[in-house]
């Protein structure tokens, strides 16, 4: 009888499908003898289950599926004894697992011997024509783009309408430790892979909704779906059905009836590559989320060091670095504090600096201001501001210290020693320099100073008036105090009276000390 390639497809469909039944379900029942038989089915099992090897190798011999015709009259004829001594053996084993009370064995068998039925009937009328839907989707089609990626394990989900082929399907995974979900055609299945998560799924090809291709299709469209495993499993076998679920995103194709081992093989093969592909992808979504928060960590860097470098325009660098770590309070706020203050100034500095070159008053600048910024440094000190010559730094502002009044004139004397030194070679240059220094303590309103684009920090306060003052009032070489750093540095300082000074800005006299140096 000659058929086209999809009626031929159709057939083998149709003989293999009962034989699939036959054999899976003979595999189960042979497996659970190999632990328990009294019933003593073993040996007839394993008869039933190579008669439906033999079966299947005819069928595969006449009804091929290059074949372009088919000798029905053939295919009857040698498929009907082996298939009367299944159905036979089947029969003696129902007895005989009834007669021992093995009611699930039974009724396995009754599946076996509906199965050898319906390949019976199948010989014995042969088949209808394919509707038109599954001449349209059999084997012959168009092929689709290429396959995707898949996810993980755990769950599978198995789409087939016959019911034998699921419940088949479903023992044997589930005796792997799989969990198993069911779909008896392909809408129920897209319906079940958009509501819940599944790892794998193994789907027939010829079913009366959507068929498997379709299902691959639509799997392919849908972005949250399209890198789901998919492994087919169908009694069409021809090499164009393969070809088209590998390309429409397949990952592999097993015949009808399948060796249940193979089977396990590939779906093994399957979840580890989702397993590795999973791993990849969190992989991926880990460096992405690192790779976001470096770079919201290297943009909170950057403007740390922005602002530190702001910062350390006014402060020590270790005092600059611990109100950025927020060991200390925002400087630039406005706040009052009490504080110790002391400028500096170099006498005879205008003078200076009407005859010297602007080379030379730079140069005595800079080698100045770097000797005392170190001694502010080591101090811990917070310049305020430098003014040419002069300077003004307070202690006890951003961050609290003890001592603020020792460590103040501590300063001042380590800076007089130092400049004494500076003096002795700018004398030899011919220039006619010597410091003075005054020293407060008081309250000063503390912050920012300025416009935007321009700021300073700064204190205002009589504590800072009086620290010039008394600058202005010093001697060459002279550091005066004011009484309130006297009375906390009484038992450290050599000193002298200095009177009571009239000084501008204040309406009283002061009194002032003149500090000698550090007692013994």
């Amino acid at each position: 009888m000659s058929m086209d390639r999809a009626t031929l497809a159709f057939l083998r469909h149709e003989l293999r499908t009962p034989l699939n039944h036959i054999i899976g379900y003979s595999e189960m029942l042979l497996e659970d003898a190999s632990k328990d038989d009294p019933a003593a089915l073993g040996p007839g099992l394993r008869r039933v289950h190579e008669g439906a090897q033999r079966l299947l190798l005819i069928i595969n011999d006449l009804v091929r599926a290059d074949a372009a015709h088919v000798d029905l009259e053939r295919l009857s004829s040698e498929l009907a004894e082996p298939l009367r001594a299944v159905i036979a053996d089947t029969t003696d084993l129902k007895l005989r697992a009834a007669r021992a009370g093995a009611p699930a064995a039974e009724q396995d068998l009754d599946r076996v011997a509906a199965a050898a039925d319906a390949l019976r009937a199948v010989i014995a009328h042969g088949v209808s024509a394919p509707s038109a839907n599954a001449l349209a989707h059999s084997a012959v089609g168009v092929p689709a783009p290429a396959a995707n990626e898949h996810l993980a394990a755990g769950v599978i989900l198995v789409v087939d309408d016959n019911a034998e082929n699921r419940e088949i399907i479903e023992r044997r995974l589930r005796r792997e430790g799989h969990r198993v979900l069911l779909a008896a055609g392909g809408r129920e299945a897209l319906d079940i892979l958009r509501a819940q998560r599944v790892d794998l799924v193994l789907l027939d090809v010829m079913m009366p909704d959507l068929d498997g291709y379709q299902v691959l299709q639509q799997l392919k469209t849908d972005v949250t779906l399209r890198d789901l495993p998919v492994l087919m499993i169908s009694a069409v076998d021809e090499l164009e059905s393969v070809v088209r679920c590998v390309e429409l995103g397949a990952e592999d194709y097993l015949p009808k009836p399948f060796d249940a081992v193979l089977l396990r093989a590939r779906i093994g093969a399957c979840l580890e590559k989702k397993r590795l592909r999973d791993r990849e992808a969190q992989h991926l979504k880990e460096l992405g989320d690192w790779s976001r928060t470096l770079e919201q960590r290297v943009g909170e860097q950057v403007a740390l060091l922005e602002r530190l470098g702001r910062l350390k325009r006014f402060f020590s660098p270790q005092l600059a670095e611990l109100i950025v770590a927020g060991g200390a309070d925002d400087p630039l706020k406005t706040h009052r504090c009490n504080i110790t203050v002391c400028f500096l100034d170099l006498r005879g500095f205008t003078a200076f600096a009407e005859t010297a070159a602007p080379e030379d008053i730079m140069g005595v600048l800079r080698e100045y201001h770097a000797e005392m910024g170190k001694l502010i440094l080591e101090h811990e000190g917070t310049l305020e501001r430098f003014t040419g010559d002069g300077m003004m730094i307070f202690f006890n502002d951003p961050v609290p210290v003890p001592n603020a009044e020792e460590r103040s004139v501590r300063m001042a004397i380590a800076m007089r020693a130092r400049v004494a030194d500076l003096i002795g070679a700018w004398r030899k240059l011919g220039y006619d320099l010597e410091l003075s220094i005054g020293i407060a303590q008081g309250y000063a309103t503390i912050g920012a100073i300025g416009f935007e684009g321009r700021w300073d920090y700064g204190a205002i306060g009589s504590v800072t008036n009086l620290a010039a003052r008394l600058c202005a009032a010093a001697q060459p070489g002279q550091i005066l105090v004011a009484k309130r750093v006297l009375v906390t540095t009484a038992d450290l300082l050599d000193v002298e009276p200095a009177g009571e000074l009239s000084l501008k800005g204040f309406q009283r006299p002061i009194p002032a000390y003149s500090v000698v140096g550090l007692k013994p």
